[in-house]
């Protein structure tokens, strides 16, 4: 049997979570029900003209209409099911670069919005993919200070202008707290305080 890839890895942990918990609970994407975050992501891969609403305002609420038409118009089960196959077979190629962060990330969404979570051990190529895309630029673009990215054995990353704010934690969080999901990633932030507070409240990722 093929070994899964690490984005086929983070999907089944997804999609199993999705049958644990069921179409109901909460996420940390604000007002998404599990049910939503899995209408959400059938919609990415599957309905492609709901995608420029992601990034672009305007479209915004058409993205949000589909999203909500697949959510009421799907069994629960066929929902999760059509998420567990994976994408079509025109963006398979694309799998890894499209959907390892991002299935690391909605994997977390839902697990860190249960009571008493706790973090988890990932593989040490999952950290490393995780690593590879963790960047400092957006942080830096948010606070006037120079951002350093650090997590241990790694080569810290280095972005901005200003008074250097440090922050520091493993790959995983550090992925979470860039996503905008600073209040469930645990991290340290070192530096001025004022802007490590601006920092935690800023509006990262997408």
């Amino acid at each position: 049997m093929t070994p899964l890839s690490l984005a086929q890895q983070e999907r089944t942990n997804l999609c199993d979570l999705f049958v644990e918990l069921g179409p109901d609970r909460p996420t940390l994407c604000e007002g998404w029900s599990t049910a939503d975050l899995a209408a959400h992501l059938v919609a990415r891969e599957r309905r492609p003209d709901s995608g420029p609403g992601v990034v672009w305002p305007p479209l915004a609420g058409y993205t949000d209409k589909v999203r909500r038409s697949v959510r009421d118009r799907t069994p629960w089960e066929k929902l999760v099911e059509t998420v567990r196959r994976g994408p079509p077979l025109l963006l398979r190629p694309f799998d890894g670069p499209m959907n390892t962060v991002e299935f690391f990330i909605h994997t977390e969404d839902v697990r860190r919005a249960q009571d008493g979570w706790v973090p988890r051990t990932i593989s040490p190529e999952l950290a490393d993919a995780l690593w590879a895309r963790v960047g400092p630029g957006g942080m830096a673009k948010k606070v006037p200070a120079t951002i350093v990215i650090t997590s241990p054995g790694r080569t810290d990353k280095e972005r901005g202008t200003g008074p250097r704010l440090t922050v520091a934690g493993d790959p995983g969080e550090l992925i979470m707290f860039g996503a905008g999901r600073q209040g469930s990633a645990r991290v340290e932030i070192s530096g001025d305080a004022s802007l490590a507070t601006r920092l935690r409240a800023a509006s990262l990722g997408i």
